[in-house]
């Protein structure tokens, strides 16, 4: 789908209190010099309009967070919801997850979150979805040893690749798996929905989560 370009959205981005512009200066150095303590770090990859670590940022002050998002003309929207609130737990990046290892230390990430990723439908494009083996071995390389990633979707087709991924990876192992998480009393404990999950679910879809560690 192609992305409609918002005039300014570039400037809003570059300018905005939230948002890390050099995150390769701050690899290996995010607690302490942008949080400014020694609190675990969680990051979304692909956080879209930022409903989903916004409400996780409010929700659990001793954690911080970062979300990542392509696209800034998808950011700012993310930026104006937040711009006359203090959340200093939370921070956003605009950048391609696809060279996250320039930007984040061995074993700095506590949790990482991917929601409703692009399902990149076409087989030739299967090393771009975020479940991928290809970024699972990136993923290795940044979450902390006991971390987890937690992966939700309403694409099966999506989510069964991502279940195949993990059972075959040599580095990942499945911890949880649901194919109704509205209708799973012990995963949806808790669960803060996304715009996508709000919507997909209002229609009946059934929505797919995952847990994974090493």
């Amino acid at each position: 789908m192609r992305l409609r370009n918002i005039p300014g959205a570039d400037e809003v981005v570059a300018n905005s209190s939230y948002c890390i512009n050099t995150p390769a200066k701050f690899k290996g150095l995010y607690k302490s010099q942008v949080f400014g303590n020694d609190n675990p770090l969680h990051i979304e990859i692909g956080m879209g309009k930022g409903q989903f670590i916004t409400t996780l940022a409010k929700q659990n002050p001793d954690i911080n967070y970062i979300g990542i998002e392509r696209y800034t003309s998808v950011l700012l929207r993310a930026i104006q919801k937040v711009e006359d609130e203090e959340i200093p737990n939370l921070r956003f990046i605009c950048f391609d997850a696809a060279d996250i290892l320039d930007i984040f230390a061995c074993y700095e990430v506590d949790r990482i979150y991917l929601n409703f990723s692009d399902p990149w439908p076409k087989d030739r494009h299967s090393k771009r979805r975020l479940t991928s083996s290809t970024f699972l071995n990136r993923y290795n390389a940044i979450l902390a040893k006991e971390g987890h990633i937690e992966f939700k979707t309403d694409n099966k087709d999506l989510f069964d690749f991502s279940v195949d991924e993990i059972e075959n990876h040599p580095l990942w192992k499945l911890d949880a798996v649901t194919y109704d998480l509205h209708g799973d009393t012990e995963m949806n404990q808790g669960n803060v929905m996304t715009e996508y999950e709000e919507k997909f679910s209002s229609m009946g879809n059934p929505i797919y989560k995952l847990i994974c560690s090493r």
